[in-house]
């Protein structure tokens, strides 16, 4: 047809069957064939024409059909090389550039539509193969770029598949390392090889013939990464460094991290992550064999996963490690983890594995578990691996006690630790390391007293982190102590002890064949005693001696012997004919002294009764009148036990008042009352509740009652409900009460309740519960109890006594307060049921139903959640005495019962806020039910979910966060105030927070302070002169303190105002500063901070004319933050610091004086901030602190502007050289401004008055005096008068009213004294002519007599009357009656000398002085009445 176009095979069909087959012919054909093509070539139409771009157009569609499994194989390579040169030729491009391109894209055909996103399918592998043979072809005749070909197949990575890669790179068309160094980076390059490894490795775990595949590739391209990335250092001269070796380090380390943070999430088998990690450890053991490696270079790839596996993701500290260390075992490890570890092993020896671990350990952070796994597998796989070991520990031992290198301790505890859990035929127990480390005199510890110290000390910090298993072995194979140093294993073995207590672990709990190296749990005390006895029974008949475990633990363990042992070997019996081995074990430790006389008479009875029970029983039965002569308290035991016996039989209820009747009368015959101490009556019980005592009688008495009455309830509850007992509790307590035994029993419960309520069983625990009850039932007939402070003075009644016994700080406590809440509340409820509510107050004091409320709260979320109340017929009270009961249900049974519910509705009852909150800061936390985390998320509910949206009525803070955070600081104050924290306070010194509790509520606070800061700055609801809550509520504690000069007082005041300090130190500090003025200029509200610094800090916090460092900064920090929020920061801290100046003086000062510390965060911050120099305020502080510290120098310059600025800087920058002789120095300041010399002095007086206050060195107060006595010697040199400083009042307009808050209010007390103690440093002649010397010197010495009288100068008066004497003169052994008579003595010499003119106002300043020293007053009076007229005595003025 016309137009139509034909193939080229189809032109030439026809003339091949009219051909006759000629060889020549042939080959002349073909050149033919060849020279026609290159002459009229049209190559778009031989190739396949796909698209325009000049790469696919040359795309080898027409030598194999793409769509086809057909390869044309007649197709001769060397045709298409002379096409590709001709083509070349025509479009001007080099052969090899084209080529590379034209193959690329036929690789690209290849792998599109691929099955599998690595692999060739076998029909892709076959055209692969075709394709590699033109390859082959064109590299053969230099026709091919290699390099152009790599950037080619860049292009087209996202279509490459994995397997074209390799197998260019075997067939050497071009290899990995010439693909990877044409890329330009490595990051990418890393990434693309993980990717496709981590495909591979996958593939590698797939039941299917293409994992075979998988694995060749993957160990192919492993080995070529391990021989590049760790081959060593090479000769190579070449400029620019290779990619290959840093790109496959890069993935082989890329490949570890995925497969180590894969084991960390603990990833199930069917996971993908899972078999790629399997499979990249796979690839560990087919490196050893493959011998394309040198030994060397696999050694070095080895050693590195090792380290990278012991150090990646360091995220567990020692303490996890101690906690966890069981856990980490070889049989708990992961398998893969393991198997990976002996894979490594395989190359490296145990010394080499041992090194790398050594090594790792000193110089990296590393991963505890994997180090501790690793460890379990070396010893486990390497026999040799234990001596190894023990020298490593060894070595680190010795270095740890040599150079007291605590984190070679650690490792060396560890290492043993981990080792010893493979059991004993792979390594020592941990208690056979313990021993031969410690326990002898050869010892690590036996060195030196320091060693011992560092020793015990480690042991100390391990005990909050150590498993019981390990501080029994501590407490049963101790160090080897001298005799003098033995105080330091005590400490530690209590320590160690009350962790086992808290952790319910007791040594008495210790069986004597127990391995204590073992990880497992302690076994229950009972249960191992048994298993003991019988083991100590056998051994004895196999030997005939005394086993030696139970001799050391007579001795040794006699807790637990004596509780446990002996209780589970005497169990009374019927003792056979002939003595069996218990008996004769038994008879042994009778006469080895080692059973207790009583105990033993005490057995041997109980086996005759049970042997003449066995009697009876084969008689009639006969009742007998049991015998009571030896007994004192045998009729009483008898009359109980009658009660007992009614209890269970309902036809005697009538006949139980007699009973108590009886009772009552054999209780009175046992005590020895008569009728009338039964009228004998007790208005308050004076209990000690920290150290309960009771004499023996007495508390065998309690205890019988209190057992009779437990087991009273126990059998009335068998058969009825509390409601239909009657009222034989309520006659049993009236019992107790007509007696004197009232404070026994109340002692008894005390010693019960709050001493040893972890030891009291569920029946106990109710009996108890339903006595409390009673006797609040019966409190209107009771005494008060007088338990001392915190409680009232008129006592507690007795519901709120019993409340005070229930503690809620451990989580033993806590769970006993539960148990015992439950009961009683729940017996209440049925008991009085059917009487009004008024009964139910009676019977139980509030703080108990709201400290059920805490706890139930607290440890129950299900709790928090409101649901509607149960209305069930009836609480369920006698489940509660199965040996079973659970306490846990039984009391969200009772929280949900809507009898319950009702009764919370009433106010007495509602757990307030406040009520929370003193519950919560009594909770320590290092033995707390909750975790950190759960003790924060209660703390978040309780405060923003139930609290703060509460309505006030119900306790509540009605949504007022500056209600909530205002209760909140109040109740911490309030804590750390009371007894409750004096445990916490002994050891923090008042520091706030000092146990974690407080220090989580703190958080909160913390917390609650800045929403409350962002909810006022959104709103723009606070007011500046409404002032921040906190001083609101600092002031009003600090009002409600007595204000006064006594030490009681001041002592209150100044902790007070620690804990305020402190606290302020912990919230943030823009509450220093306030918020910022909304009048312009823009400057914050300091005003509350500036009263409590004037009226309050300057007294406590204030030593020298300066406030401490850390509060002097956090104000400074808070100034930077309010900075940031002022449209000019520069101008608001140049106000602020103006404001201090006429303000608060003293912060000024401060600065100066910490200006060290102070300048780099100010210009750190500023400068970070605002990106420029410190502000003119601040600049002038530098430049005060600048003249001070050149003023020493040569460099020195006159003083800034605010002499009193200057005067301060200079005083500190004189305290701060440090030097004895500072005279020479000291006379510059002649030619500075008189107001800065005064200013000067006044500082010096205080610094004077300081080193008498807080005495630390004797030089530092001659010191003070030597720069007084300068300073003055410059003010008589320049005439200045330095009087004023003496008549400092508030009303002074200048200098006064500034000097005044620049001291504390105790020195300007002293003032007195400091005037006395530089007198001596003056000329006579000088000081006379001050026409106001003598009035300042009487008002001086009237004051210093009143000081003296009040008692506040005798702490000072021994340095006083020191430094009244003249100089030269030795120093006199003074008293404050020395002191006062020195300086009555010197102005009464002064007083003759003094002009006329100087008693003028002397009346005025002897009123009200006549009876202090009448002396002194005869002399002022008898001089001014000497001469009437003293301007007669005056020289005439002619002139």
């Amino acid at each position: 047809m016309p137009g139509r176009k034909r193939l080229w095979t189809q032109l030439l069909a026809g003339r091949v069957k009219r051909q006759k087959y000629d060889p020549e012919k042939e080959m002349k054909l073909k050149d033919s064939a060849i020279n026609l093509l290159r002459r009229h070539q049209q190559l778009n139409d031989l190739l396949l024409e796909v698209e325009d771009t000049l790469c696919e157009k040359l795309c080898f569609g027409k030598l194999f059909d793409c769509g086809s499994a057909e390869v044309y194989p007649n197709c001769s390579s060397s045709f298409i090389g002379c096409a590709l040169q001709d083509q070349a030729s025509r479009l001007g491009i080099p052969i090899g550039i084209l080529s590379a391109r034209i193959l690329a894209c036929s690789v690209e055909q290849v792998c599109k539509n691929a099955s599998h996103p690595v692999l060739l399918h076998p029909e892709q592998r076959k055209k692969f193969s075709f394709l590699v043979e033109i390859a082959q072809y064109l590299l053969a005749h230099s026709m091919f770029s290699r390099l152009s070909f790599c950037q080619e197949l860049w292009k087209i990575q996202n279509s490459l598949l994995f397997e074209a890669v390799w197998r260019l790179h075997m067939q050497s068309v071009v290899s990995l390392q010439e693909l990877l160094e044409s890329h330009s980076s490595v990051q990418a390059m890393a990434e693309w090889l993980f990717k496709n490894l981590c495909l591979l490795c996958e593939q590698t775990e797939a039941s299917c013939p293409s994992a075979d595949m998988a694995r060749a590739i993957l160990s192919d391209f492993v080995q070529l990464f391990v021989l590049k990335g760790f081959q060593e250092n090479s000769n190579s001269r070449t400029v620019v460094p290779e990619k290959m070796p840093q790109a496959a380090a890069t993935v082989l380390q890329r490949m570890l991290t995925f497969a180590l943070d894969a084991l960390a999430a603990d990833l199930p088998e069917e996971t993908s992550a899972y078999r790629v990690v399997k499979g990249w450890f796979d690839m560990f053991s087919g490196l050893v064999c493959c011998g394309m490696i040198s030994a060397d270079s696999l050694k070095r790839f080895f050693r590195h996963t090792l380290t990278q596996i012991l150090t990646h993701s360091p995220v567990l500290k020692v303490s996890d490690a101690i906690q966890r260390q069981r856990e980490w075992s070889f049989a708990k490890t992961h398998t893969l983890l393991t198997t990976l570890y002996r894979r490594l092993f395989v190359m490296l020896s145990p010394e080499e594995s041992l090194g790398c671990l050594q090594e790792v350990l000193e110089t990296q952070e590393v991963h505890w578990q994997r180090v501790l796994s690793c460890m379990s597998t070396l010893v486990i796989c390497f026999p040799e691996a234990q001596q190894l070991v023990k020298g490593w520990v060894a070595r680190l031992m010795a270095c740890a006690f040599e150079s007291y290198h605590l984190d070679s301790l650690v490792t060396a505890f560890l290492i043993v630790r981990q080792a010893a859990l493979e059991g004993p035929s792979v390594f020592p127990s941990y208690a056979d390391w313990f021993k031969e480390c410690f326990g002898s005199s050869r010892g690590y510890h036996h060195c030196s007293k320091k060693a011992l110290i560092f020793l015990f000390k480690f042991l100390s910090n391990l005990v909050p982190w150590e498993a019981p298993r390990y501080l029994q072995v501590h407490i049963l194979y101790p160090p080897l102590v001298p005799s003098k140093y033995r105080s330091l294993l005590t400490d530690y073995i209590s320590l160690a002890k009350t962790r086992l207590a808290d952790l319910k672990v007791s040594l008495e709990n210790m069986g004597l064949y127990e391995d204590l190296s073992l990880a497992g749990d302690v076994a229950e005390p009972h249960s191992q005693a048994a298993q003991d006895v019988e083991k100590a029974i056998m051994v004895f008949a196999h030997t005939g001696k005394i086993p030696l475990p139970v001799m050391e633990a007579s001795i040794f363990r006699r807790p637990y012997y004596m509780s446990h042992f002996l209780p589970a070997l005497l169990i009374p019996r019927v003792l056979p004919l002939i003595p069996d081995s218990r008996e004769d074990f038994i008879e042994s430790l009778k006469r080895a002294d080692k059973i207790p006389p009583s105990q033993y008479a005490a057995y041997r009875q109980a086996c005759a009764t049970a042997k003449d029970q066995q009697l009876q029983s084969s008689v009639p039965e006969t009742r007998a009148e049991p015998s009571c002569a030896g007994d004192p308290l045998g009729p009483l035991r008898a009359a109980l036990g009658e009660l007992r016996a009614s209890m269970t039989d309902p036809t005697q209820s009538d006949v139980i008042s007699a009973q108590m009747a009886v009772i009552s009368e054999r209780l009175s015959a046992t005590l020895g009352y008569s009728k009338d101490d039964n009228s004998f009556e007790i208005l308050k019980i004076q209990l000690e509740i920290l150290a309960p005592k009771l004499e023996k009688q007495d508390q065998t008495v309690a205890d019988l009652l209190l057992t009779a009455f437990c087991q009273n309830l126990l059998a009335a509850s068998s058969f009825a409900l509390p409601e239909r007992q009657g009222t034989w509790a309520a006659l049993f307590v009236r019992t107790l009460c007509g007696h004197r035994l009232l404070t026994a029993v109340l002692t008894r419960l005390i010693q019960l309740l709050r001493h040893q309520c972890p030891k009291l069983s569920a029946q106990h625990v109710l009996g108890l519960a339903a006595l409390a009850v009673h006797l609040g039932e019966a409190k209107s007939t009771l005494p008060k109890v007088d338990v001392g402070p915190p409680a009232p003075q008129s006592g507690l009644p007795i519901p709120e006594f019993l409340d005070s016994l229930l503690t809620c700080c451990t989580w033993e406590s806590l769970l006993f307060c539960l148990k015992f809440c439950t009961a009683a509340i729940s017996y209440s409820l049925c008991k009085f049921s059917s009487q009004p509510r008024d009964a139910l107050h009676s019977c139980l004091s509030p703080g108990l139903i709201k400290k059920f409320q805490f706890i139930v709260f607290r440890l129950f979320s299900e709790s928090r959640v409101p649901r509607p109340p149960e209305d069930t017929a009836g609480l369920p009270w006698r489940p509660l005495f199965l040996p079973s009961a659970d306490w846990q249900s039984a009391a969200l049974s009772l929280w949900r019962w809507s009898s319950f519910q009702e009764l919370l509705k009433e106010k007495e009852f509602h757990l307030t806020y406040r009520d929370w909150l003193q519950l919560e800061l009594g909770i320590k936390p290092e033995t707390d039910a909750l975790s950190d985390t759960e003790r924060q998320d209660f703390h978040q509910w309780a405060i923003y979910e139930y609290y703060l949206p509460a309505p006030l009525a119900s306790g509540g803070c009605s949504g007022d966060l500056e209600l909530a955070c205002t209760v909140l600081v109040s109740e911490l104050m309030d804590f750390y105030q009371s007894s409750r924290s004096c445990d916490h306070v002994e050891y923090s010194n008042l520091v706030l927070g000092g146990h974690k509790g407080n220090v989580d509520i703190l958080s909160r606070l913390q917390e609650m302070t800045v929403d409350l800061e962002l909810e006022q700055s959104s709103s723009g609801s606070f007011s500046c002169s409404q002032g921040h809550f906190l001083f609101g509520v600092l002031c009003r504690r600090l009002q409600a303190l007595e204000r006064g000069y006594s030490i009681a007082s001041s002592l209150r005041r100044q902790q007070e105002l620690l804990m305020c300090k402190r606290l302020l130190l912990r919230l943030p500090p823009t509450i220093l500063v306030g918020s910022l003025k909304t009048r312009q200029p823009v400057t914050p509200s300091c005003e509350d901070f500036f009263h409590l610094v004037n009226s309050e800090l300057k007294n406590c916090c204030c030593r020298g004319g300066m406030l401490t460092q850390d509060i002097t900064i956090h104000f400074f920090r808070g100034l930077l933050s309010a900075c940031l929020h002022s449209p000019d920061p520069s101008l608001t801290a140049n106000m602020t610091l103006k404001e201090c100046q006429t303000k608060c003086p003293l912060i000024l000062t401060s600065a100066l004086s910490w200006w060290s510390s102070l300048e780099p965060m100010l210009c750190s911050r500023w400068r970070k901030c605002f990106q420029d120099v410190l502000p003119r305020e601040f600049l002038r502080l530098k430049e005060a602190r600048d003249f001070a510290s050149n003023f020493f120098s040569d460099l020195a310059s006159p003083a800034p502007h605010l002499p009193w600025v200057s005067a301060a800087a200079l005083h500190f920058a004189v305290k701060e050289a440090g030097k004895e002789s500072i005279g020479r120095q000291l006379k510059k300041l002649d030619c500075e401004t008189e107001e800065l010399l005064v200013c000067l002095l006044f500082f010096s007086l205080t610094g004077l008055l300081s080193s008498h206050l807080t005495p630390q060195d004797a030089r530092d107060f001659m010191k003070a005096v030597a720069i007084c006595a300068e300073v003055l010697a410059c003010l008589e040199r320049r005439k200045v008068s330095w009087l004023v400083l003496f008549q400092l009042t508030e009303t002074d307009a200048g200098l006064g009213h500034l000097l005044l808050r620049l001291a504390p209010d105790q020195h300007i007390r002293l003032l007195p004294f400091a005037f006395y103690s530089l007198l001596p440093h003056f000329r006579g002649d000088t000081v006379v002519r001050e026409e106001a010397f003598l009035a300042i010197a009487v008002d001086m010495y009237f004051k210093l007599v009143q000081l003296f009288v009040d008692g506040d100068i005798s702490a000072v008066s021994l340095c006083a009357s020191r430094s009244l004497q003249p100089q030269g003169s030795p120093h006199l052994q003074g008293n404050p009656v020395q002191l006062v008579t020195e300086a009555r003595l010197f102005l009464l010499q002064l007083i003759p000398q003094c002009p006329k003119q100087s008693f003028s106002n002397i009346a005025k300043l002897l009123a009200g002085h006549e009876v202090s020293d009448p002396e002194v007053c005869a002399a002022l009076q008898s001089r001014q009445k000497s001469d009437p007229n003293p301007d007669l005595h005056l020289d005439p003025c002619l002139f």
